[in-house]
């Protein structure tokens, strides 16, 4: 097998994944909460681990002020042994999950682990209560980490799995995302995406605005039938049907708005007033559903809190981004000759800002901090480089910034004479940036992501000949 051979595409079974980590897994297991913390219900019922996984029967919810309710020893993530170790999160952090949809077909025909036939990359930040939605086409060509070169991005899961890679499908398909984006994936989350009708017809189905007639193909056999336009509200075969639907002027970009227009749909039906009541009815059953078709490494205890959190953030405060051409892609062909997408990675980093942060929206907390207050909350590593003719540049900035507030970790001469100051981002510090950017009057496009979970440094400053001939300092 060629670790690069691209793969047909296939028709998408998908949609379970959005809604459990996303909008949908906060209303359910906060039902689930409320539900186990009625004593007599917990004497009679207890969790339905995934097979191979052993997820912790818990104790009583603890409840901290003003916090949500946290089981005792939730601490197993939902996912078989040797997938990517959950990682620690302080609660205060910006959070990532890549959300993965997986073509079984791949399995019926007998072509061994499959590929991912939906990414979406969600994102939460619990400082300024806002979140992100970014889909990722299948056909994006992109490289793959651990020497399987340039592919499909579709095709990481599948080499993951295929090769046996450390973490396997998942931590490739992370890694992958992680290099195109210039963004941490702190969690993943699979799901199967054959609950997804019965938990929709169990919220009551979804409303949605349909703005033009669409046809679509219920799972089964000679049922296709076409949608009106109008609000209506669709049963779980209709939904899932609705978002599985490719066959518009768009194509898989059409889909991907579909997709996240079900997203938030999901999330507003399952919000509505005189919801919780009924989900916490019926959160025995709706949490078999989930724990069977569902693989992340997101603890339970982590899943509760950041449902906690999803639950707080407006419809307004939820951005929305589709990698799509002509602005983020170009349509290419492969070595192969297959169709295929070649990303525009700083347009691609351009839209991931406009969805992951929100430079008009700041925490109730953060309101009350100064600038120079919310980067040292940040705490970051920051180095000075002189990239100019002018000697001790370097030094005296940093001198400056620390009259300022800022640290600065270390100082050094750049490799070569720069025009403008620029900035290289490697970690992801908005209010550290947006600080220096203010101060020093950079461009923004003297901005570069270098994003690097290993690199020594957070963010690296190099000064160029526009701050040696104008700045503040004395």
């Amino acid at each position: 097998m060629n670790p690069n051979q691209a793969k047909p595409s296939q028709p998408t079974n998908w949609l379970l994944i959005i809604l459990l980590a996303a909008f949908g897994v906060a209303a359910i297991l906060t039902a689930y909460l409320t539900f186990v913390a009625v004593r007599d219900f917990v004497l009679s019922w207890s969790l339905t681990s995934l097979p191979g996984v052993a997820v912790s029967q818990g104790g009583a919810p603890v409840v901290t002020p003003g916090g949500p309710p946290v089981v005792a020893d939730a601490q197993t993530p939902l996912q078989p042994v040797g997938y990517p170790t959950p990682m620690p999160w302080d609660g205060a952090s910006r959070v990532t999950v890549l959300v993965m949809g997986l073509d079984y077909r791949d399995w019926l025909a007998g072509e061994g682990a499959p590929r991912t036939d939906t990414m979406v990359l969600l994102t939460l930040d619990p400082l300024t209560r806002t979140a992100g939605i970014l889909s990722i086409p299948r056909d994006l060509w992109v490289n793959i980490p651990g020497g399987f070169k340039h592919g499909r991005i579709n095709t990481a899961y599948s080499l993951g799995e295929a090769y046996k890679v450390p973490g396997g499908g998942p931590a490739l398909a992370m890694a992958t995302v992680e290099e195109l984006l210039g963004v941490p994936v702190d969690y993943y989350a699979l799901v199967d995406f054959s609950a997804f009708i019965r938990f929709i017809d169990e919220i009551g189905g979804v409303k949605l605005d349909i703005t033009e007639p669409i046809k679509v193909d219920p799972l089964g056999d000679n049922n296709t039938r076409t949608l009106k336009p109008g609000r209506q509200t669709l049963t779980g075969e209709l939904a899932l049907a609705y978002a599985r639907a490719r066959k518009t002027e768009g194509g898989d970009f059409d889909r991907a708005q579909r997709q996240q227009q079900v997203i938030l749909a999901i999330r507003n039906q399952m919000l509505r007033p005189g919801m919780l009541p009924s989900l916490i009815a019926k959160a025995p059953i709706l949490y078999q559903e989930i724990s069977a078709g569902v693989k992340t490494n997101l603890t339970l205890e982590q899943v509760i809190r950041l449902a906690w959190l999803a639950q707080q953030i407006e419809d307004e405060d939820i951005k929305r981004g589709v990698i799509a051409p002509p602005d983020q892609v170009l349509l290419v062909k492969s070595p192969e000759g297959d169709d295929v997408l070649k990303p525009i990675k700083d347009k691609i980093r351009a839209l991931r800002d406009q969805v992951f942060f929100n430079k008009e929206k700041i925490s109730p907390a953060a309101a009350n901090l100064s600038p120079v207050e919310l980067v040292q909350a940040e705490a970051p590593r920051l180095r000075v480089l002189n990239g100019t003719t002018q000697p001790g540049l370097a030094a005296r900035t940093m001198e400056y910034l620390q009259m300022q507030g800022i640290a600065v970790s270390e100082t050094g001469n750049a490799d070569q004479v720069y025009a403008n100051t620029t900035i290289l981002d490697y970690s992801g510090k908005p209010y550290t940036l947006r600080y220096l950017v203010e101060l020093m009057k950079i461009s923004p496009n003297h901005i570069f992501s270098r994003f690097d979970p290993a690199a020594a440094v957070d963010v690296v400053l190099v000064l160029g000949e526009d701050w040696a001939a104008s700045n503040p300092m004395p």
